[in-house]
């Protein structure tokens, strides 16, 4: 029996690039239903894919559920910059949701927390021993990187990514994973729409994570900062410290998740009659068969 490893997969980062990788041109793949399917279809590959690549026991997805989360409570203008849907995807997100439980997979998510946190928690505390692998998009999600969990950053087309450990994340960025809170509470995230401290951009504060270890090492030493650097950070103080409370995803956060129910064991008859209800007709070579799990 091979050893335990835990997939968890940023379901909106993989949704998002699948529907927009097709709707560019107009393909949003409408069913009999009147239903788009794009955006699930080309989840689906992507989901697949990263699971016959990395071959995990044990697969769960996090969803975001909803925009007002405690981080907008904290900042209202959080993610404000953010429009609405596009109209074709808006009926994807029951549907893909519907697909992941027909692979009897756990879709998971939390009114009030976005899916970064909900993906936090449980890698966090995970079972010993399980080394855990995050597929997204998003590169916040860099800061959760430790000894047994990885990020797997999904790259253009299926089946390419890029993998990060810490060694490979310092050696990129020049600072550790632990270390990205405060990398961002400085330079802010325009993303998500909150400023961290105006005229501090990415090299500047990583300069300064490298010479201070962290913010509070920063504040330690204003003194030896430049008279520029000391005057930006003082003037926006509460906003530095708001902004790493933005930044940082919460890894203690209350829901139910047994980390039994995710393991990845495929009833392939379930899965082909969903999809035949949906209407995907060249899918059915994604499905894994059992032996391929064992």
């Amino acid at each position: 029996m091979k050893k335990s490893s835990l997939m968890l997969v940023d379901g909106m980062a993989l949704l998002f690039r699948a529907f927009y990788a097709t709707s560019v041109t107009g393909q949003f793949m409408i069913n009999s239903k009147g239903v788009p399917t794009n955006g699930v279809q080309g989840f689906v590959k992507h989901l697949m894919t990263a699971i016959s690549n990395f071959q995990p026991s044990h697969v769960a997805v996090c969803w975001d559920m909803g925009s007002k989360t405690f981080r907008t409570k904290l900042f209202p203008d959080y993610k404000a910059n953010r429009g609405e849907p596009p109209i074709e995807l808006i009926p994807q997100f029951d549907l893909v949701k519907e697909i992941v439980e027909s692979f009897d997979i756990p879709n998971i998510g939390l009114r009030g927390y976005e899916a970064d946190d909900c993906i936090g928690t449980i890698a966090k505390n995970a079972p010993q021993g399980t080394n855990v692998a995050i597929l997204t998009g998003d590169k916040d999600i860099l800061q959760l990187i430790n000894e047994r969990i990885s990020v797997v950053l999904l790259q253009k087309g299926y089946g390419n990514y890029l993998v990060h450990n810490r060694e490979s994340l310092f050696a990129e960025q020049g600072i550790w994973p632990e270390q990205m809170i405060d990398l961002k509470a400085l330079m802010g995230d325009p993303s998500d729409n909150y400023p961290g401290v105006r005229g501090i951009g990415e090299k500047t504060a990583v300069k300064l994570l490298q010479q201070y270890n962290n913010i509070e090492g920063v504040l330690d030493n204003l003194h030896q900062l430049t008279k520029s650097q000391r005057a930006k950070i003082q003037e926006d103080l509460e906003m530095l410290h708001l902004s790493r409370q933005l930044a940082e995803i919460k890894c203690d956060v209350e829901f139910e998740y047994d980390f039994h129910d995710s393991l990845l064991k495929v009833n392939q008859e379930k899965v082909l009659d969903k999809f035949e209800e949906v209407e995907f007709k060249s899918l059915h070579k994604f499905i894994p068969f059992e032996e391929e799990l064992a």
